[in-house]
């Protein structure tokens, strides 16, 4: 008798959890559906139709990594260089992943560590790391359940207003995407000079190998990864982060 009335306070306090993560989740999803409208628009000029554009974003849950994918598809690069590059765009994610590990109770199933570790992204990793003492799982599935479907929608919407739309339109839409790009590296990039100098660094760099002989040759996709690879390894060496300083970002 207790283990059952155990049991269904157990779910109880589970569905309490969801509801919460829903409620969290309803900003998110706003959010990325407007955000992922964006990526339709690229996902189109890719070549893609809208169920591939909604199957995409169903299955990676990153704007970095699906707009590295659909810029390495457009250049026509093989299956080994869009994996490779969303990979490098995704590697943050590792970190984020291996911080949630901690949060977690030891007696989390594999199950669920899969599921969360498959659906980190910066928005659901923020409010999950921000809750007090042990992460429910299903406080996060309750975000997921409202941000993932208007992600994946979002794109498939985009796409087909992409392929409704006039040419000159589409266009002017997909600048929205270099928009929310600029919106993540401005307001850090103002604050922090080395941070501003390596964007500035990036910016150069990815505009020389436009134009440098042989380097120009290699496909867009993979000069990406070169750029990301290289720039970042050296700022890592150059301009290590004190752990004094980390503690502040994360407080």
């Amino acid at each position: 008798m207790e283990l059952k009335m155990g049991g269904k306070n157990l779910i109880k306090s589970n569905r309490k959890v969801i509801l919460e993560g829903m409620r969290d989740g309803i900003p998110i999803g706003l959010g990325y559906l407007a955000v992922s409208f964006s990526l339709g628009i690229a996902a189109k000029t890719a070549g893609l139709n809208a169920f591939q554009s909604f199957l995409a974003s169903l299955l990676c849950n990153a704007s970095a990594g699906e707009y590295s994918g659909f810029t390495v598809i457009a250049a026509d690069s093989s299956y080994f260089v869009i994996a490779l590059a969303t990979l490098v765009a995704n590697a943050r994610y590792l970190l984020m992943s291996c911080a949630l590990s901690q949060r977690i109770s030891k007696n989390t199933s594999i199950i669920h560590r899969l599921l969360l570790g498959f659906f980190v992204t910066d928005e659901f990793f923020g409010i999950s790391i921000s809750r007090s003492g042990k992460l429910n799982p299903f406080y996060t599935y309750g975000a997921i359940l409202i941000g993932c479907p208007c992600w994946a929608f979002g794109s498939m919407l985009g796409t087909i207003a992409g392929n409704l739309l006039p040419l000159r339109i589409v266009s002017a839409l997909s600048v929205a995407l270099f928009g929310m790009f600029l919106a993540i590296i401005v307001p850090p990039s103002r604050k922090n000079k080395t941070l501003l100098g390596i964007v500035l660094v990036s910016f150069a760099a990815s505009f020389a190998f436009a134009y440098i002989p042989v380097i120009n040759q290699i496909d867009e996709g993979t000069r990406t990864i070169i750029l990301t690879i290289v720039i970042s390894a050296a700022a890592a060496l150059l301009f290590p982060v004190k752990e004094e300083e980390e503690n502040e970002n994360v407080a």
